[in-house]
């Protein structure tokens, strides 16, 4: 529930000097927290999308096959794996500022490996610490927006993810600059490293000290144990979305080169696009659920991506592709805001570890999609493989409709 005592500003806002306008103060404060919850947000997204941008020049670069590609990009979701049965715990104990802060940091250094890599060895080493630190950041960043959520009345959860996804464009966007003037992987990595520290370094200290929020420092992580079974489905529900999100990610630009045989710099228009529409999409999630609710506005999200995906492999050419990826991002822009939520504010579980529960169920669709997308073109095609991603949507549809916690 929205907090309205603001008595805890001067807490979880460090250094913040209160002036005589308590009211304008208040404001002020509260805007550059949102402020500063987003560009966490963005951060963590832009250095993914930036990953994602050179993965078909990585893949030129080792000379890497569909399957040997799949099987390194195995290495992502694995180092989460490591990280998960213990992340949710530290997030508690330590409290998400200080995860969030220092979990983005050690993500942006580690984006640097993959583009140090010259053999297979190399570039699985690289992705694994990407994935591990990566989970600490996803969680505790997260969290953040769940608890900047709570000190406003209006929706605004949705703007945090649509951060994200408007980073995944800029990210694109920096890429193709990158491939314009011919930099290297490694000196794009760098660059983009560059940026996500400096936005850390400008809004750290506005990040929500959440302990002094919610007492969760002496919780213990009870994923494996007996998890809520609301925030199980919540999990799947989003591995659906995330699965489907992940593989617009790393495999967009592959199908658009090898498939649509794609001229030059429009093999990333299918990418751009689809970041568009789903950064767009996340923006209005907000509004589409005051107008329609949580469960009409899910219903129609998984089928808007089915029918994407779809569309993409019946008709691989250009401009019909170039719709069909936009279908499937405005479609896996509102999943994501709305469960998170929904998990956010479950009354059995504190918000850190409902968060966690959902997410690492979920983010593992979005890093084991796409390596197996690589086993499935492989032994047959990189149409038929987006064919069976298809079946995702259809079971979102199906699973909001049948769950009675979304109204």
């Amino acid at each position: 529930m929205p907090l309205f005592d603001y008595s805890f500003l001067s807490e979880i806002l460090p250094k913040a000097k209160i002036k005589k306008s308590f009211r304008n103060a208040k404001q002020s404060y509260l805007n550059r927290v949102r402020l500063a919850t987003s560009l966490f947000f963005f951060g963590m997204g832009f250095c993914f999308a930036t990953w994602a941008s050179r993965i078909p020049d990585i893949k030129s670069t080792l000379q890497l096959s569909e399957a040997a590609l799949g099987t390194l990009l195995f290495a992502l979701p694995f180092g989460q794996l490591v990280a998960m049965p213990f992340s949710g715990k530290v997030v508690a104990q330590y409290g998400s500022r200080k995860i969030a802060i220092l979990g983005s940091v050690l993500y942006a250094i580690c984006l640097i490996l993959p583009g140090l890599a010259t053999t297979d060895w190399q570039l699985a080493i690289g992705l694994f610490l990407f994935g591990f630190f990566g989970n600490f950041c996803n969680i505790a960043v997260n969290t953040q927006g769940v608890y900047t959520q709570q000190l406003f009345t209006k929706p605004i959860i949705g703007s945090f993810h649509g951060s994200w996804s408007l980073a995944g464009f800029c990210g694109a966007l920096l890429g193709l600059l990158m491939l314009a003037f011919s930099l290297s992987p490694l000196q794009h990595f760098v660059i983009a490293c560059i940026i996500v520290s400096l936005i850390i370094a400008f809004n750290y200290k506005y990040i929500i000290e959440s302990k002094s929020i919610q007492k969760e420092d002496k919780i213990e992580y009870s994923f494996f144990k007996k998890p809520d079974k609301i925030l199980v489905w919540c999990g799947v529900i989003c591995f659906c979305s995330m699965a489907s999100e992940g593989i617009m990610f790393d495999w967009s630009g592959v199908y658009f080169k090898e498939i649509i045989k794609a001229p030059g710099a429009l093999v990333a228009l299918g990418y751009t696009t689809f970041m568009i529409s789903m950064a767009s999409g996340r923006f209005l999630s907000d509004v589409l659920v005051r107008k329609y609710g949580t469960k009409k506005v899910l219903i129609a999200s998984g089928i808007v991506i089915s029918s994407g995906f779809y569309t993409a492999v019946l008709f691989p050419f250009l401009i019909p592709c170039t719709a069909a990826f936009m279908l499937i991002g405005f479609g896996v822009s509102n999943v994501v805001p709305i469960i998170f939520n929904v998990a956010g504010n479950n009354e059995n579980v504190p918000t850190s570890i409902a968060i966690t529960i959902v997410s690492s169920i979920s983010f593992l669709g979005f890093l084991i999609g796409p390596p197996c997308i690589g086993y499935i073109a492989e032994l047959t095609s990189l149409k038929y493989a987006f064919a069976i991603v298809g079946v995702f949507g259809l079971l979102i549809s199906i699973l909001v409709s049948k769950l009675k916690i979304f109204k």
